[in-house]
C-alpha cells in the first residue's frame, strides 16, 4: 500500500477500535440483565471481531512503521486468526452447559498465557534493539506476572471444576512457605528486571509466577470456585491490558481494563454472597469437596431423622399448590436436568400455578452459571429471581422444590460459630412445605451438614436430579391429565 493511503488506513482503525470500545461498553450494560445478556453478548463479540480484523489488515497492508509482517509471518497471522476462530466456535457450540465453568477456566488461562507470551517477545526484541525504557519494562513485569499466574492457576481450576482435580483444598508440607517463596521471587525478580533488564532473569519470573499460580488455587476448596474463577478472569483482564500497553495498541488496553474492572467488582459481590472476604478466599483450606455422610442415609444431621418421601407424594404436593419455588443448585447441573426442571415448572405454570425459581449468586460453580442453564432450558426470564427478591416470597409458597442445592439453602448460616455463619442464604425453611432432591444426605462443600434435612417440614426424595424431576414431572402430567 502507498504511503499516502497509510495515513488514512491507520485513521480508519482506530475508528474502529474506538466503536468497538463502545460496543464493549454496551455489551456489558445488556449483560446486566438475563433477558438483554444474549444481545450484550454478540454485541460485544462483533466490536471485537471488528477490531481483530481492523488490525489484522493494518499489520498486513502496512509498512515498516505500521508494523507490516514479513510474508511468512502474515501467513503464520492469517493461519492462527482463522484456526483460533473455528477452535473457539466448535469448541463452544459442543460444551455442555454443565462444563462451561471450565471453558471459562480454559479460557480464562488462554488468555492470560497469550498475553504473557506477547510480553516477552517484545520485551526480547527491545531488549536486542537496545530501544528497552522503563516505560515498557513496567508493563512487561506486570503484564508477565500476572498473565503467568492467570494462565496456570486457571488450569488447576478448571481441573478441579471438571474433576481431574480433587475439589478439596489440596496442600503438603511446606506449601505455604513455597506460595510465599515463588511470590517473593516473582515480585523481587520482576523489580530488578525493570532496573537491570535481563532475560534469564525474565523467564526466572515467569517460572515463579507461573509455580504461584498452581500454588496459590490448589489450596482453595470447591465451594470458593466461583469466586476464583471471578477474579482469575479479572487477571486475564489486567494482563490483556498490559500487553496492549507493551504493544501500544488501545483495543487491547481498553477491552482488558473492562474485563478486569467487572471482573474484580463480580469477585467481591461473590465474596460478599458467601460472607467472606477476598484474601481469605485466596489463603484457601475451606471446602471439603461434596463428599457422602457416613452412616445410614436415612440419618439426618445431627442425628435427626428425615422423612423420605416418593416422587409421587411431591408430584401431588405440587399439583395442588398456587404457589411453587424452585431452588436449583450445583445437582442439577451435575444431573444435567435443566430441561426436566423447566417442563415441570412450565406444566405448573400452565396450570395456574405461580411458579419462581430462586438462584443464589453462588448457585452452580461460575457467576451466573445457573442463569445460563435456566436459560438453556427456555425459562421465562421474568421467574428467575435473584436472593434478595424471593427470600420474602418464600413466607407465601406453599412448597419450596430444592433441586441439588446445598449450602445456599442451610439455616446453620443465620448462627455463629460454625464456617458458613452470617453467608447469605435463601430462605427455604421459611416455605409452608420443603421438598428436597438429592443424590444422598451428603454434606455440601463447605463440609457442613444440612439443618434443613431435619426440619419437620422437610421430605427428602433421594434421587438424582434428573431422574427425580422426570419421575415427579411424569405424576404432575397424572395428576394434571
Amino acid at each position: 500500500m502507498s504511503g499516502e493511503a497509510l495515513p488514512l488506513l491507520d485513521t480508519l482503525v482506530r475508528v474502529v477500535y474506538l466503536g468497538a470500545a463502545v460496543t464493549f461498553v454496551l455489551g456489558l450494560h445488556l449483560m446486566r440483565s438475563p433477558a438483554t445478556a444474549r444481545r450484550g453478548n454478540l454485541l460485544s463479540a462483533s466490536g471485537m471481531a471488528a477490531a481483530v480484523l481492523a488490525t489484522v489488515v493494518l499489520l498486513l497492508a502496512g509498512d515498516g512503521d505500521h508494523g507490516r509482517v514479513v510474508p511468512l509471518a502474515g501467513v503464520a497471522l492469517l493461519a492462527g486468526t482463522v484456526v483460533g476462530s473455528l477452535a473457539g466456535l466448535v469448541g463452544a457450540r459442543r460444551v455442555q452447559m454443565t462444563a462451561m465453568p471450565q471453558l471459562v477456566s480454559v479460557f480464562n488461562a488462554v488468555g492470560g498465557g497469550a498475553a504473557a507470551v506477547v510480553a516477552i517477545v517484545d520485551f526480547q526484541r527491545l531488549h536486542g534493539d537496545g530501544a528497552l525504557t522503563a516505560g515498557v519494562s513496567v508493563p512487561v513485569v506486570l503484564d508477565v506476572v500476572i498473565g503467568a499466574v492467570t494462565f496456570s492457576g486457571s488450569l488447576v481450576a478448571a481441573g478441579k471444576l471438571q474433576g481431574w482435580v480433587s475439589g478439596a483444598p489440596i496442600a503438603f508440607p511446606g506449601s505455604r512457605l513455597a506460595s510465599i517463596v515463588s511470590a517473593a521471587v516473582a515480585v523481587v525478580g520482576g523489580v530488578v528486571v525493570i532496573a537491570s533488564p535481563s532475560t534469564w532473569l525474565l523467564w526466572v519470573v515467569v517460572l515463579a509466577a507461573l509455580a504461584f499460580g498452581v500454588l496459590m488455587v490448589l489450596p482453595i476448596g470447591g465451594a470458593d470456585m466461583p469466586v476464583v474463577v471471578s477474579l482469575l478472569n479479572a487477571f486475564t483482564g489486567l494482563a490483556v491490558a498490559m500487553a496492549g500497553f507493551v504493544v501500544d495498541n488501545q483495543i487491547m488496553i481498553i477491552a482488558g481494563a473492562l474485563v478486569g474492572a467487572s471482573g474484580a467488582i463480580l469477585t467481591q459481590q461473590m465474596a460478599e454472597a458467601m460472607n467472606r472476604s477476598v484474601l481469605s478466599i485466596m489463603v484457601g483450606g475451606f471446602g471439603t469437596g461434596d463428599a457422602v455422610a457416613g452412616g445410614d442415609a436415612a440419618a439426618g444431621p445431627q442425628g435427626l431423622e428425615v422423612r423420605r418421601v416418593g416422587a409421587e407424594d411431591v408430584a401431588i404436593q405440587l399439583a395442588y399448590a398456587r404457589k411453587v419455588i424452585i431452588v436449583p443448585g450445583y445437582g442439577l447441573a451435575a444431573a444435567q436436568a435443566q430441561r426436566e426442571c423447566g417442563e415441570l415448572g412450565q406444566l405448573l405454570t400452565d396450570r395456574g400455578i405461580t411458579v419462581y425459581y430462586a438462584v443464589h449468586p453462588v448457585a452452580g460453580r461460575m457467576p451466573g452459571h445457573m442463569n445460563v442453564l435456566l436459560a438453556e432450558a427456555d425459562v421465562p426470564y421474568p421467574q428467575l429471581l435473584e436472593m434478595d427478591e424471593v427470600n420474602p416470597e418464600f413466607e407465601t409458597a406453599d412448597v419450596a422444590l430444592v433441586v441439588g442445592a446445598n449450602d445456599v439453602t442451610n439455616p446453620a448460616a443465620r448462627r455463629p460459630g460454625n464456617a458458613i455463619s452470617g453467608m447469605p442464604i435463601l430462605d427455604v425453611d421459611h416455605a409452608r412445605s420443603i421438598v428436597v432432591i438429592k443424590r444422598s444426605l451428603g454434606h455440601g462443600y463447605a463440609g457442613l451438614d444440612n439443618e434443613l434435612y431435619g426440619d419437620p417440614k422437610t421430605s427428602m426424595l433421594l434421587a438424582d436430579a434428573k431422574k427425580g424431576l422426570a419421575q415427579i414431572l411424569a405424576g404432575v402430567k397424572s395428576y394434571v391429565g
